[in-house]
């Protein structure tokens, strides 16, 4: 049913790609706009890990200089039923987590170096858990596509403000596709984000065993990442979704509150017999995984 309602979904951004391009440039904008759509995600399916690892300036990290980060990933692939992953580490004061891939056999997983200062190894382990069940719900590619067209409707509705098409169409058409087609398309991106986090924290709490810590590091990544600068989504706001928190919170975040997430894996620890201890302590204690310490 999930996959289904995704499909529906990423059917509806490309209709409202379709539909911009209808406004500015008529039904020629509009074939035009679905061949690029189909070029774009071909494109992205393709190459969605190098862009988002380009994007970062990730650096590929191995046995030799990350022992402990490799070995828990492997470990927790191996928990999950996944190929290991590459593993990448970004030289960032931001503290954040994603994971990418077309598929599960070519995924790769990265964290901030200041996520793994701040977070303990339990911490730690929660949030690499919370990426695998990305990659082994496939949500990987299906959110790089989201975002990469939801990019190409923003910048063709910029467009559209200053150049029409030679087309005859109603005016009003087309300034209603330019204001409407980006709003509409947030709103998707939302749908379809927010509800694949509630997913991979599931998941991950399941991979680890350990949602408490899992919902531990939520806890302190939301309170870091509000006031610690992500040059990446300042950059290009629709990345903010590949993040296992928000670089912004508010109505129009890619991802659920932290609040109603915590009180998801509450549940879960009580399924599973744990109990998630809300009081984080004020010390943050740096971890051993991170690769500056080896």
């Amino acid at each position: 049913m999930k996959g289904f309602r995704t499909a529906m979904l990423l059917a509806a951004m490309t209709a409202l790609f379709m539909a911009l391009g209808l406004g500015l440039g008529g039904p020629r904008g509009a074939i035009v706009a679905l061949l690029v759509a189909g070029a774009m995600n071909l494109f992205t399916w393709w190459n969605a890990d190098r862009i988002v690892l380009r994007m970062h300036d990730a650096v590929e990290v191995d046995a030799r200089c990350a022992p402990e980060l490799v070995g828990l990933v492997r470990r927790l692939a191996l928990r999950a039923g996944l190929p290991c992953p590459r593993v990448y580490v970004i030289r960032s004061a931001h503290p954040n987590a994603f994971a990418t891939g077309r598929d599960p056999d070519h995924a790769a997983v990265a964290v901030t170096t200041g996520l793994l200062a701040m977070l303990d190894r339990d911490e730690i382990e929660g949030v690499l858990a919370h990426e695998l069940a990305h990659v082994k719900h496939r949500d990987t590619l299906v959110m790089t596509m989201v975002a990469t067209i939801a990019g190409a409707i923003s910048m063709l509705a910029n467009f559209g403000l200053f150049f029409r098409g030679d087309h005859r169409g109603n005016l009003l058409a087309t300034v209603l596709a330019v204001l409407v087609a980006p709003f509409a398309a947030m709103i998707v991106q939302l749908a379809i984000s927010r509800g694949r986090e509630y997913g991979a924290d599931r998941g991950g709490a399941e991979i680890s065993g350990k949602p408490r810590a899992l919902a531990s590091a939520l806890i302190k990544l939301t309170d870091a990442a509000g006031r610690i600068p992500n040059p990446v989504v300042a950059r290009n706001p629709a990345a903010a979704q590949l993040y296992i928190v928000p670089a912004v919170a508010g109505w129009f975040s890619t991802h659920p509150g932290t609040e109603n997430r915590i009180a998801a894996l509450e549940r879960i620890a009580l399924e599973m017999g744990e109990s998630i201890r809300h009081d984080v302590p004020r010390r943050q204690r740096p971890s051993a995984l991170d690769p500056r310490k080896n």
